[in-house]
């Protein structure tokens, strides 16, 4: 019987993937704060603060509120806020739970707080919701489950992102600290 083995290099860096934004239909702050996420606009305490007035004063859809909420959960985790990241996504999703990229970014954060378990479950779901962004998902599932012991689905998860997103370099250094050989 032939066995394959999946052996992980040492000491890598793994950092996810978090820059999944959600789309603000319309203009305002809203809109500000989404253009401040997508194009790395200005200072990232700024563009929290844009996105902060945007939810305090502007009259946005449940759409628009929860896009916000998420992508000031992303200025967050930019600052090393994760709890803050987290409680902005925990409330985009009781707005919107169908949103991908909510689950892939909270996914992110808890990898930041090496909460590993809790990571998996938030990025099952972005790629059961099939996220905009489903190569990061995967890659970022990668991360987790390497983190957890599981280092033959890391390695199956990192080939899934390259699958989808040949272009991204981060995939490819990750996929070369990996050996696989056969018993």
């Amino acid at each position: 019987m032939i066995r394959t083995l999946l052996l992980a290099a040492a000491a890598a860096t793994l950092a996810p993937l978090a820059t999944a934004q959600v789309t603000v239909i319309g203009g305002g702050l809203a809109r500000d704060c989404y253009e401040a996420v997508k194009f790395n606009l200005g200072k990232t305490s700024e563009a929290e603060a844009i996105c902060t007035r945007a939810l305090e004063h502007e009259a946005l859809n449940l759409s628009n509120k929860a896009a916000t909420y998420t992508n000031r959960g992303v200025l967050r985790m930019r600052q090393a806020n994760y709890d803050g990241a987290l409680a902005d996504y925990a409330l985009a999703k009781r707005l919107r739970p169908e949103t991908g990229a909510t689950w892939l970014n909270e996914g992110a954060a808890y990898i930041f707080k090496k909460d590993y378990n809790s990571a998996l479950a938030s990025l099952e779901k972005a790629i059961e919701l099939d996220s905009q962004d489903l190569y990061a998902a995967y890659y970022n599932r990668a991360i987790a489950r390497e983190q957890s012991g599981d280092v033959e689905g890391a390695y199956y998860d990192f080939l899934k992102a390259k699958e989808l997103n040949p272009d991204y370099a981060a995939t490819d250094r990750q996929l070369s600290r990996f050996q696989v050989t056969t018993n």
